[in-house]
């Protein structure tokens, strides 16, 4: 049983004893709380076996993909200046081995990561524990490549053993932003040219809008899908879609229009990893993994620690066996 339900089991055992008590949660708590009764039944199961995978081009993955932001200590956390370092702190190199491993026994086999060392340890933790521990999660690496130079950093990607690539979502925003397809157009041919599946990364629906008018052709879109059913997601503050993603944000929301992006994707017949799917944490998995495969998505990324792998691929697994959708499967 997780660490996670555990815990909601032990707090509403808290409140049953003492009245009042709920006063004196965290807002975290309580909305553990709240979500005890939603998902319990979800949760109860000590396997994850029988999550199902999905294949682009001839890349085959487990439906549910775990994120690489937790171990390069990007939190998302809003103004809580803390919890990156903390991040960075908590996954050292073998607390990163545990999580891969822990993947591999829930059959979630790919992970996604950025390519440069410079930002995060991942792609010297990953030969590490090919090499010392025999593991065999597959990467898809996130590239950043930039104007006056399309490929370095994609090619870091390809010499570190990559099995796909995709453009970072904020280049993406910002390229389509810009008027500067060709550019996008140049990074997915070369990611093509050297053998890895290769991806278009947005925040804004304008990204895979504009790619598939021009006709630029990646193997995958990765955009991201949540609601903005928690309370931080301010709404009523936010600028229009647009707009690139990024501090008018808050760091509080990265789908901003998550109905047009549904509606979009519905008529496209590329495979959609979706990202940002629990809205860095805002969200309960059972929530955000029900939203976004109802949605279209075909896969779906979530930062995990290594306490959580294991509900969550239970949660995925559930969610996935019950799912009426309108999109087709396209991977």
């Amino acid at each position: 049983m997780s660490d996670r339900l555990d815990r909601r089991r032990f707090l509403q055992k808290s409140v049953t004893a003492s009245a009042g008590v709920s006063l004196a949660l965290s807002l975290e708590e309580q909305a553990l709380l709240a979500a005890t009764k939603r998902d319990e039944t979800q949760t109860r199961s000590p396997s994850a076996q029988g999550l199902p995978t999905g294949k682009i081009g001839k890349v085959e993955m487990g439906r549910l993909i775990c994120g690489g932001n937790l171990i390069a200590g990007v939190a998302h956390s809003r103004d809580l200046m803390y919890v990156s370092p903390l991040l960075k702190n908590y996954f050292t190199d073998e607390k990163i081995m545990e999580t891969w491993e822990l993947c591999e026994e829930c059959g979630i086999n790919t992970a996604v990561f950025s390519s440069q060392d410079a930002a995060n340890k991942g792609v010297r933790v990953l030969h590490k524990y090919w090499n010392e521990r025999g593991g065999e999660i597959q990467w898809i690496a996130q590239v950043h490549p930039r104007s006056n130079d399309l490929t370095t950093d994609i090619q870091q990607a390809v010499d570190g053993g990559a099995v796909g690539a995709y453009v970072l979502g904020g280049t993406g925003d910002a390229w389509v932003k810009h008027n500067r397809l060709d550019l996008l157009g140049k990074a997915v041919d070369f990611i093509k040219q050297n053998g890895l599946i290769a991806g278009v990364g947005g925040h804004s629906v304008q990204v895979p809008m504009a790619v598939e008018k021009v006709g630029i052709d990646p193997d995958f879109y990765f955009k991201t899908l949540h609601s903005w059913n928690y309370w931080s997601a301010q709404a009523d503050q936010l600028p229009t879609e647009v707009e690139v993603a990024g501090p008018d944000n808050h760091d509080n929301i990265w789908s901003l229009d998550p109905k047009g992006t549904v509606e979009f994707m519905e008529k496209v017949d590329k495979p959609w990893i979706a990202y940002k799917v629990l809205a860095a944490g805002a969200l309960h998995p059972s929530e955000g993994f029900d939203y976004a495969f109802r949605g279209g998505a075909d896969f779906v990324v979530a930062g995990m620690f290594d306490f959580q792998i294991r509900e969550d691929a239970v949660i995925a697994a559930k969610v996935l066996s019950n799912l009426d959708r309108p999109r087709p499967w396209q991977a």
